[in-house]
């Protein structure tokens, strides 16, 4: 499977951004590095993706870590079909009108969840405002066919925000995934230019709102830096997702997937984000991710041990 990092080729997925004016790209310092994919167990998780007619958000977002990842047999599944309903000015997944649902696909993952042996497996999917419930029922079935086909296995669903689905959230929280992420994305101030079509309020409620229907689960969030955001609001945003009692934090380098996204304003450095991995948890979350390479899947089962662990060593301490 290829991968499509080529400015020029990318651009021409997603005619709907052809209006944004050219954005110089910003040269990628020496920390900003990742391996090419090798054979083996990166072939085989692409085979058995392809052959069930699976997106993944890990070659629709042109994930920097998809060589890693797919290396060890994670993927993060991307459901509801490959056209987002907005124009998120840092997405590259492509923004159109959206098909039909695939009422067969929720079945899919859980067989390509069993083949691969996953024993975390990362569901994710595309904004759908065209749809009445924003395809909740749809993330519910997923899950459920996951827990059929491979029992083992933990879930964790990245949601979008639902707004204005009323009954939307409740559906996907009763199926009870193990972890429920949504993430901010970026600073109250960046909305309206990043994150146009979302309410940051709006996705700090959701996930408090999680927490209220079922404690139980472990909930997430993540934002991107080097937008333009500054220090200090990267910290509110911080005191925010405590106030909703959120349990994993991420924080990540946003990189510029082509000339017609969000320019790169700087590339923070490493011992930034060391820095701000010690602010966060000090400010009580149970696990934090904070370096230029995070993404909000990365090493997930991985963190979803320490993430359990975290909470029992809590409660003994309490």
């Amino acid at each position: 499977m290829v991968v499509v990092l080529d400015s020029s080729k990318s651009r021409l997925r997603h005619p709907e951004k052809a209006h944004r004016p050219d954005t110089p790209f910003m040269p990628k310092p020496d920390w900003i590095r990742v391996r090419a994919p090798g054979p083996g167990a990166f072939a085989e998780t692409s085979r058995i993706v392809r052959e069930r007619g699976l997106n993944t958000v890990c070659v629709e977002a042109c994930c920097p870590n998809i060589g890693e990842c797919w290396a060890v047999r994670h993927a993060t599944f991307m459901i509801l079909g490959d056209t987002c309903t907005r124009a998120c000015a840092f997405c590259n997944v492509k923004t159109g009108v959206p098909g039909a649902l695939d009422a067969a696909e929720p079945a899919r993952v859980g067989d390509a969840t069993a083949k691969l042996g996953l024993k975390h497996v990362v569901v994710t999917s595309v904004d759908r405002d065209d749809l009445d419930d924003g395809g909740a029922a749809h993330f519910a079935e997923t899950i459920r066919e996951i827990r059929r086909q491979s029992p083992g296995t933990t879930i964790e669903v990245l949601t979008p925000d639902f707004l204005r689905k009323d009954g939307a959230l409740e559906q996907v929280v009763e199926a009870k995934p193990d972890v429920f992420n949504h993430n901010l994305e970026t600073v109250p101030s960046l909305y309206l230019t990043v994150r146009p079509g979302a309410r940051y309020y709006h996705s700090v409620r959701l996930l408090a709102r999680v927490k209220e229907l079922d404690p139980s689960i472990f909930t997430k969030s993540g934002i991107m830096v080097g937008l333009g955001e500054e220090r200090n609001e990267i910290l509110q945003v911080m005191d925010d997702l405590r106030s909703a009692e959120v349990d994993f934090l991420t924080v990540g380098q946003y990189l510029q997937p082509t000339r017609k996204h969000h320019a790169v304003v700087r590339y923070m450095e490493p011992a930034e984000f060391e820095a701000l991995k010690t602010i966060a948890f000090s400010k009580g979350f149970l696990m934090v991710s904070s370096s230029p390479l995070t993404r909000s899947s990365h090493h997930a089962g991985e963190y979803f041990e320490k993430l359990r662990t975290a909470r029992t060593e809590k409660l003994k301490q309490s």
